[in-house]
This record gives structure tokens, C-alpha cells and sequence, in this order.
């Protein structure tokens, strides 16, 4: 067989902005190979299908020849459907930024049909009173979407939804039974829909090999509804799987049913086991040594890790390729208020890794067994940026999103100046963690170079806790780093956790009560509160019983096994406190209710808040390191080159040569005005230390370089108005 023709699909749905990388990225890696590789998202092409004026029309003609019990709410949108038909291809336009004009008419006059969705718009001008018309026109259009969606649900597809299309089926789904069922039925209109769109896909690529990504579980119903048509009208077509679904849930996979649908399972990346099997599929490799492979042989599911060659390193999976996707096409949704998840649904951001696993890989709650966290490997700077300029040439597209676990500081550092060096202006943001590293100087460098946002686990607010998880963090840390990278002009959302094993109703109170001095001192900007979820892969999952609590359930099945039900017996009812904590959360994220006592959010008695009232301002005043403590610092000059200028002045009697150095930046002009063996030794060591320069200089090695006669030792110098003069400007210690 000569080299396949490869069609890589994203099942429907993961995100309405931006495509999900992973067929880029194999892509990417394969077309380097030297093999023929098409992808498509069919999530975005679903949708747009769907919501155009013919795709409406053809969902209200079935909800009306259907025999469905109407809600009040449906059959108003049914008495709306002109409305409806005439306004959705303007708002899909709008939505696309291909028609920023509409934004008046969305906000301001009865433009848009409206249904339930609606109902929660009371508070828009609060929310959106500083944010702009587009914003507020975005996100009332966002709503107008969801009411359809609603709709549809209720009617023609009742486990539809915009981002995790059919979940219900995938998740915790230990037994293959109710996707079976499904797939057994006949397709419904959206199926029909996705399905048309595959056979066009089919016609145009003709391939020999098609592989499905399924990163969460909302897209394994499509994936496989999409690869029972494949296996029924064109047998020929070999199919595969992988991404974030099968590696967590998929692997003790014991289901032959899968495989009337999927002929090779891949775990873990991607880049290694699809060479394999390619070079299998073209006779060039036997079977028995593929690469983290299951299959069905004699109607038993086998897995198969035999081969001899090593992963593909870190530096060797190539650039994502986003060629063939239809970025113009993709969606800015504004669905909730929150300034963080606005980010994600936003916006096209290009998605990339600076490094492959986790540096810490230590959190007890988190997968820290498996491959995608465990297997630690990071590139070069250089390349990195490469990368960036690549995919920016390629997209036309400057945002970027990191989707590391968690972004290493020391590679960020080197990525910021590399970035800043080339003059790559871009917006970036990632999820990192809040340690001692992220410096106030590595926040200001990271500012420079398009750091626009960071996410990090707080987890529990609580100390006893956060040694428990393993975290490698303390509550004062976390205030310092975050109050670091909110001088910084970056914006800070914490990830946080209730139901953490042993939790007490104090400790998530007193968690509730650090958060809100988080948001009084104006240290994070943004956070969510998520329900602790034991994980087979994960420390606490392995080994409950350190962690006091005890496995209930399920039963190990033949088909998905991860999510575990647990007691714990000496915690705290967590479920009561869900509620309250997103709505107290909600208000201090708008400045309201900061001030209220933490009983105020729940509606039934909790303990008195034992945390210390000043716990995140003291933190937040504890005095730096001083300069002459920090000799083997990095120094790095953000800002341009001086002018530099020699003057004679008279002092008692005496002429004395005095400098002036001016320097002029993008915000203000300013002057430092010193000695002239102190301005000329500096007007050097600037140079040194620039941006442009490819040197590591340390504080020591320019303490070495100061001048014997000045009239000054070099740590008297680091107190001078003149060093602070250059501190606050831009000459970072890193």
C-alpha cells in the first residue's frame, strides 16, 4: 500500500471560537512525515450548517411534523419562527466579526426574538456598563443561540448542547450499553445534518485512513455515530481514535463492541502510535510492535506497546498546522459574565504547549500517572518562538493560549525574552502555578511580552489542606504571586475546590474567607469553584485510604473506568456548600457583598470564620529581598537606549564632570542624571543588558564592572534614587 490519505475529524462539539488543536498538531507532525493529511472541525461546520436560514428551517419543519410535548417556552419560539428565520444568518455574521455594524440594533431595539434565555439579561447594564455595546451585543446574541439550542433539545436532539454535544452518554460510562443503544437508533435531524457533512468531507478527501480526536466526552457520540457510517458505506476506510477522552477513561478498555465502529484505540500522544500503525497499515511494520495501541484480534480487545522506539521527543512534533480550517468562520460567544471563561469562549486563540507534561506533577487530586502530565520535556526558546511565528503567519492571528497543566516559569521566562528580543508582538495567557518564581520582575517581563492572563489552582484555601494535596504552595505565597501578576497589569483567576478529602465545614468557610480577602486586597480578578472529583489515575484515587476517604463505586466495566464515587466519613457534607460558594464568588467578582458576613450566602448555620481578618494584607506587605541580597540575579533592561550627555558644573570651587542620561519610551520620557564615571559605566552595562543582547549578565558580574572611582560602593548604589529611578522603568532581577 502507498502512503495513506489521512482525514483527521473533531466530533462535534468542543469549542464555538476556536479550533481544538490536537488534529492540528497531528497534522503538523504527520505532513512533515511526508504524508497527505486533511482535517475538518466538524463541531463548527455542524453548527453553522444548523444554524443558517436553510438548516433552521429544515429543525422548525421536523419540530412541527413531530409529535412533541411543547413547553410554553418552545411553543413560543415556534409562533417566532419568522423572526427567527429572518435574523439568523445576521447574527451568525455578527458572531463571526464579519458585520460589527449589527451591534446597535442587538443591544438597543427589539432586534433579536427572545425566549427564556433571556429572563437573566435584568443586571446587563451592570455587567456590561463598562465593557462596551459589542460585548453586551455578543453576549444577548449568545443567548438568542441558546434559546435555539434549548429548542432543539427539547425537540428534535434531546442531548444536544453547544459544547458538550451528547456528554450524558460518555461520561462515567463503565458499560458501552446506553452509546450502544443510542447508535442503534436512527439518526436524528442533527445526526442527518452531521452526516451529510461527512459524506461531502468523504467525496472531497477520498482517504484511505480516518481518525477521530475525542478530547472530552461529549465528543465520543459523534466520533462514533460518524464511524458507524464510515464502517457501514465504506468498509475499505480504516478508522482510529484518540485524545484526552480514551487516555483517561479508555484505559483498561475490555469493550469488542468499540470496534465495530473504531479499528485501532491510541493512547496517550498521538505522534508515535499514528506512525506506527501507518507504517503497519502500509506493510512496512508487524503488527505485535505498534505503540499504545488496542485492537480486536479473534473478538478479544488486545493492547499492544512493543515497539522499540523511544516517544517522540518534545522538540520533533513540529509546528500545528491550522491550514485547512475555517478560522474566519468560527464563532465569539460571550456566554457567562466571568472574565476568565470569557477568554475561553472569546476570541481565536491559537493553541500551543510550551512543554509536554507537568514540571510539578506531584497534586494528589490530578492525573499525575499518566503520560500526558508524567512524561516532563521542554523545548528551546527558539524554537518555541519559531513556532509562534510559524502558526502567526499561517492564521493571521496573534492570540495565543498555552495549554500546558501548568507553564514553567524558567521556560516562560526564556520564551518572554526571546519574544520580546525578535519583536513578536503577541497576546498570550496559560495556566501556571502560583509559586515563588513568578517573581515581580518575571511578572513585569512576562507583562512585556503580551501576557494578558493567568490561571492557577488555589485548590482549597487552607494550609492543612494544600500540604495534603500536595500543592507546593502556601495561602501567603499564593497572595504575593498573585498580587505580583496583578501589578503587572495580568489578570489572575483562581481555580478553586470544595470537597477535598477530610474537609471540614471550617476549613471550606475559612476557604471562603481567604478568597474574599483575595478579591479586597484586589489581588485576583476572577475564580470558580469546582467540586473535588476522585480519578482512578490520581494519587487520592490509587490510594484513598491515606487520604481518609473510602472507593464506593462503581464496578470496574469493560468500558470507560476513571470517575470513582467515594464517602468521606470525616468530612463535611460538601454538596450543601456548592451553591453558596458560586454565588458569594459571582457578587465578589462584580466588588459586591465583599463585606458581608460569610453566613449571608448560605441558607443554613455554618461555623464562624477562624481565619485572621488581615491574613492576605499582611502577606501582601512583606518587604522584597533587598537588591544587594540578590547578587546572582539575572539583569535584564526592558526599556530603549539612553542618549547620553556630559555636563560641567561648579561645586565649591571645584569643576566636576556630571552625566545626564535621556531616556525616551513609549509612556513618559525621563532623564537619570549622575556622576560621569557612573553614567558612562551605565550607558555600557545597558547595552549589556538590553533586550537585543544574547548575554546572561548577573548583579554580581556588574558589580565587578563598577567603576573604582565612583564615589560610591556598589551596594550604597543599589539605594541610590538613580538605581530606583531605573528599578521602577524597567531593569528587572530575574
Amino acid at each position: 500500500m502507498e502512503k495513506p490519505s489521512i482525514l483527521l475529524l473533531t466530533p462535534p462539539l468542543t469549542q464555538l471560537n476556536t479550533p481544538y488543536p490536537a488534529t492540528a498538531y497531528l497534522k503538523g507532525f504527520l505532513t512533515g512525515r511526508g504524508y497527505e493529511v486533511t482535517q475538518a472541525d466538524m463541531g463548527i461546520e455542524l453548527v453553522l450548517r444548523m444554524f443558517s436560514r436553510p438548516g433552521l428551517q429544515q429543525i422548525f419543519s421536523a419540530i412541527e411534523a413531530g409529535e412533541y410535548e411543547l413547553s410554553d417556552n418552545s411553543l413560543r419560539m415556534l409562533r417566532l419562527k419568522k423572526e427567527y428565520l429572518q435574523t439568523i444568518e445576521p447574527v451568525i455574521r455578527f458572531l463571526q466579526n464579519k458585520d460589527s455594524t449589527l451591534a446597535q440594533q442587538i443591544s438597543y431595539s427589539r432586534f433579536l426574538p427572545e425566549a427564556s434565555r433571556f429572563d437573566q439579561v435584568e443586571d446587563i447594564d451592570w455587567a456590561f456598563g463598562s465593557m462596551g455595546i459589542s460585548d453586551r451585543a455578543r453576549y444577548l446574541a449568545t443567548l438568542y443561540l441558546e434559546d435555539l439550542g434549548d429548542l432543539i433539545k427539547e425537540t428534535i436532539c434531546p442531548y444536544f448542547a453547544f459544547s458538550r454535544y451528547a456528554e450524558s452518554l460518555a461520561m462515567s460510562a463503565t458499560h458501552f450499553d446506553p452509546l450502544e443503544e443510542a447508535l442503534q437508533t436512527g439518526p436524528n435531524l442533527v445526526d442527518q445534518l452531521l452526516l451529510e457533512l461527512l459524506e461531502e468531507r468523504l467525496q472531497a478527501v477520498k482517504p484511505d485512513v480516518v481518525g477521530f480526536s475525542i478530547p472530552f466526552p461529549g465528543n465520543l457520540y459523534g466520533g462514533l455515530r460518524m464511524a458507524q457510517y464510515i464502517k457501514q458505506k465504506y468498509p475499505h476506510i480504516k478508522t482510529m481514535m484518540g485524545g484526552g477522552y480514551p487516555n483517561t477513561e479508555l484505559r483498561s478498555l475490555r469493550e469488542p463492541r468499540l470496534f465495530q465502529y473504531i479499528d485501532f484505540v491510541t493512547l496517550d500522544d498521538g505522534e508515535g502510535p499514528w506512525l506506527k500503525l501507518l507504517e503497519h497499515l502500509q506493510g512496512q511494520r508487524p503488527q505485535d510492535q505498534l505503540q499504545r495501541t488496542f485492537l480486536l484480534q479473534e473478538g478479544e480487545v488486545v493492547y499492544i506497546n512493543n515497539c522499540p522506539e523511544a516517544n517522540v521527543p518534545h522538540t520533533e512534533i513540529g509546528t500545528p498546522d491550522y491550514s485547512d480550517l475555517p478560522l474566519a468562520d468560527y464563532l465569539s460567544v460571550i456566554d457567562v459574565i466571568n472574565p476568565m471563561h470569557r477568554l475561553w469562549s472569546d476570541g481565536r486563540w491559537n493553541k500551543l504547549t510550551i512543554a509536554h507534561g507537568c514540571y510539578w506533577k506531584r497534586c494528589s487530586f490530578c492525573d499525575i500517572t499518566l503520560d500526558y502530565i508524567n512524561r516532563y520535556e521542554v523545548a528551546p526558546a527558539a524554537l518555541l518562538v519559531d513556532r509562534i511565528e510559524q502558526i502567526i503567519a499561517q492564521t493571521g492571528q496573534t492570540g495565543f493560549h498555552f495549554v500546558d497543566e501548568a507553564a514553567p516559569p524558567a521556560p516562560l521566562r526564556d520564551m518572554a525574552i526571546e519574544l520580546i528580543r525578535r519583536g513578536v508582538k503577541i497576546s498570550w495567557w496559560g495556566n501556571i502555578r502560583f509559586e515563588k518564581t513568578f517573581s515581580p520582575d518575571l511578572c513585569r517581563l512576562l507583562a512585556a511580552s503580551g501576557c494578558i492572563a493567568v490561571s492557577g489552582g488555589l485548590e482549597v484555601a487552607s494550609d492543612r489542606l494544600l500540604a495534603l494535596m500536595e500543592k507546593g504552595v502556601s495561602i501567603e505565597q499564593v497572595a504575593r504571586v498573585t498580587d505580583a501578576f496583578t501589578q503587572a497589569g495580568i489578570m489572575v483567576h483562581a481555580y478553586l475546590m470544595y470537597g477535598f478529602p477530610t474537609q471540614t465545614a471550617q476549613e471550606t468557610i475559612d476557604s471562603l474567607e481567604v478568597v474574599r480577602q483575595l478579591f479586597v486586597n484586589n489581588v485576583i480578578q476572577s475564580g470558580f469553584w469546582h467540586r473535588f472529583s476522585m480519578t482512578a489515575h490520581s494519587p487520592v484515587g490509587k490510594n484513598p485510604e491515606k487520604y481518609g476517604v473510602v472507593k464506593v463505586g462503581p464496578e470496574e466495566g469493560p468500558f470507560a473506568n476513571n470517575d470513582l464515587w467515594h464517602d468521606d466519613p470525616t468530612g463535611t457534607d460538601h454538596e450543601l456548600f456548592g451553591p453558596g460558594l458560586a454565588k458569594a464568588i459571582y457578587n465578589y467578582m462584580h466588588g459586591v457583598g465583599l463585606e458581608q458576613p460569610l453566613s449571608f450566602w448560605f441558607d443554613f448555620k455554618v461555623p464562624r470564620v477562624k481565619t485572621k481578618p488581615d491574613l492576605i494584607y499582611n502577606a501582601i506587605q512583606q518587604a522584597p529581598k533587598p537588591d544587594a541580597d540578590r547578587r546572582n540575579a539575572r539583569v535584564l533592561w526592558l526599556g530603549n537606549q539612553p542618549e547620553l550627555e556630559f555636563t560641567m558644573m561648579a561645586k565649591k570651587g571645584q569643576t566636576i564632570e556630571r552625566c545626564v542620561l535621556t531616556f525616551y519610551e513609549k509612556g513618559e520620557d525621563f532623564q537619570v542624571k549622575t556622576t560621569a564615571s557612573i553614567g558612562q559605566w551605565l550607558f555600557d552595562v545597558l547595552q549589556q543588558v538590553s533586550t537585543d543582547s544574547t548575554e546572561t549578565v548577573l548583579l554580581k558580574q556588574l558589580e565587578a564592572s563598577f567603576p573604582a572611582d565612583a564615589h560610591l560602593r556598589f551596594t550604597e548604589f543599589l539605594s541610590s534614587p538613580s538605581w530606583f529611578e531605573l528599578r521602577e522603568k524597567g531593569m528587572l532581577l530575574l
